[in-house]
């Protein structure tokens, strides 16, 4: 944050676009850094930058691959748009760090509540972080540490995104407990499931960093026809 306003990186292609977003999120009182391309995107990343905004259907260098090697070095929350709204592309993104993802056409409105949203869960929970009265949860064999969201195991970390994260996080501080997708979805987004997959591929994705198989799985089991938990 810069002099009290979210500073915001957007990297779009299409000059159209990207001057519909200006307007619209300067308005709202976001600073905003403007990228043409994926790379321009990834000389812009800093620390400064709240929240990154790709295109995922970019020239030269995609938004996903952009978002891959900004997530290299920086833990900002990030929102892909795209035309495509197949699983596989949102598994695509959310593998390489995405927090949030919006299918194009969408409206200013869903625009701007997906984006307070994600910077909402993302000041929350650096805020438990720094006052948190437990820094550290043990589950099994692995480490949930609260104020960088990191998962040790051993001397290993796996590296999750901040929504993996505090999905994972749900799960071990609620043990036994059986939590449906719209569950996990209201308790992390604090807003009612928009009825696609998001959850279920956030659990894939949670499963294969951790080396879980979803068919005899260590730690995240599935209660079929109900949801998901974790036992001791």
């Amino acid at each position: 944050m810069k002099e009290g306003k979210y500073n915001l990186l957007i990297a779009d292609d299409e000059k159209e676009i990207r001057d519909i977003l200006r307007l619209l999120l300067e308005g709202e009182g976001y600073e905003l850094s403007i990228a043409e391309n994926g790379r321009e995107a990834i000389d812009l990343a800093s620390d400064e930058i709240d929240l990154y905004i790709l295109d995922v259907n970019m020239p030269e260098l995609s938004g996903f691959m952009a978002g891959a090697e900004i997530r290299k070095r920086y833990e900002a929350p990030m929102i892909f748009l795209t035309a495509y709204s197949g699983e596989s592309d949102k598994v695509m993104g959310f593998s390489v760090g995405a927090d949030d993802y919006i299918v194009k056409p969408f409206s200013n409105m869903e625009l701007l509540m997906r984006i307070k949203a994600v910077l909402r869960r993302s000041e929350r929970g650096c805020a438990k972080g720094l006052a948190g009265k437990k820094s550290k949860l043990l589950f099994q064999d692995l480490a949930l540490n609260l104020e960088n969201q990191s998962v040790l195991r051993q001397d290993e970390v796996i590296p999750l995104t901040h929504t993996e994260f505090k999905i994972l996080e749900l799960l071990v501080t609620h043990k036994r407990k059986i939590y449906t997708l719209e569950n996990i979805y209201q308790s992390i987004w604090e807003e009612n499931a928009v009825g696609d997959s998001t959850i279920m591929v956030h659990i894939k994705n949670i499963r294969k960093k951790l080396g879980d198989d979803s068919r005899n799985p260590k730690y995240i089991k599935t209660a079929w026809g109900r949801g998901y938990y974790v036992e001791e």
